[in-house]
């Protein structure tokens, strides 16, 4: 048994995936491990990409299943491991970043590391549940306000949340390392609801309904460059609309309702913006939310 098993899913990330595998053994320190890498991109070539990493398998899905179906074919007979880390490509691992995620992780607990840009600048990460009133609180102030009280935000950003470890109920799903015998039970992410996004946060859930904490390791540190999914309207639309997927999984019709017209809300107040009109027209209408990518689920 090795002691990391690391799980990344490439979508025309073939740069990123070499920088992200260099900085790999110094984060992994004197940890054994190894790596599959899941192309879901079919004109990518990445054989000449890992062909100087011995210790990565090369997995290809054959279309783009989505980044939740991607991680599902890596875990399909999987090697045997002490933990499994799930990667964004387009991370770079500090020194000693998987060994201290993975000793705050013991056999009970999930971690997130602390993340920073490009320039070094710490990046908000951790998410409280989702909650109306706080997508409401969301849709009325935005970034303004930063002080608020929690409840009127998902998004933690107080400075003092990221000075020291802690637990949190979920955090952007740039890099989470979970003992495997606990990926086991909790069992595949949910690909048919989600193509890309809100698939970490149902993960997290589930992994605390399991009696996991999610833990914060601020000493283990990824610098996360961002948007190595892209970006486009769609995508932003398709962020919304698993924002209500994902509520309705885990709540009753009538507060599902609500949730779902904070989000519509939000569209409106910001309608001026083409990526709002976009989120706000596959809100509403089947016919627009069968164009995105992924299609109807």
């Amino acid at each position: 048994m090795i002691d990391c098993l690391l799980i990344i899913v490439s979508y025309r990330s073939a740069p990123d995936i070499a920088q992200l595998l260099d900085t790999v053994p110094a984060a992994a320190g004197d940890l054994v491990w190894r790596a599959v890498v899941v192309n879901n991109e079919p004109t990518d070539d990445l054989a000449p990409v890992l062909a100087g990493h011995p210790k990565v398998e090369l997995v290809e899905s054959g279309a783009n299943v989505g980044y939740a179906g991607g991680i599902n074919r890596a875990l399909v007979g999987a090697t045997a491991s002490r933990w499994t880390v799930f990667l964004n490509p387009d991370l770079r691992l500090e020194p000693g970043a998987l060994a201290g995620m993975a000793a705050a992780a013991g056999d009970a607990d999930a971690v997130t590391p602390a993340i920073v840009d490009d320039r070094g600048h710490p990046q908000s990460s951790l998410r409280r549940e989702p909650t109306i009133l706080g997508s409401l609180g969301d849709a009325l102030f935005g970034d303004r306000w930063p002080g608020r009280p929690a409840r009127l935000g998902e998004r933690v950003r107080d400075p003092r949340a990221y000075a020291s470890s802690g637990t949190t109920d979920w955090a952007t799903g740039a890099a989470l390392l979970v003992p495997t015998p606990l990926v086991r039970a909790v069992g595949l992410w949910d690909e048919r609801r989600f193509f890309l996004y809100s698939e970490e946060t149902d993960y997290c859930r589930r992994l605390r309904a399991s009696g996991a904490s999610i833990r914060f390791q601020p000493d283990a540190v990824v610098r996360h460059r961002g948007a190595g999914s892209g970006t486009s309207d769609a995508l932003h639309a398709l962020q919304e609309v698993n924002r209500v997927r994902y509520f309705r999984k885990w709540h009753g019709p009538l507060t599902s309702t609500g949730f779902a017209g904070v989000v519509i809300l939000k569209g409106v107040l910001r309608a001026n913006q083409p990526r709002s009109r976009a989120a706000l027209r596959a809100l509403l209408s089947p016919t627009a939310r069968a164009t995105l990518p992924g299609g109807l689920r």
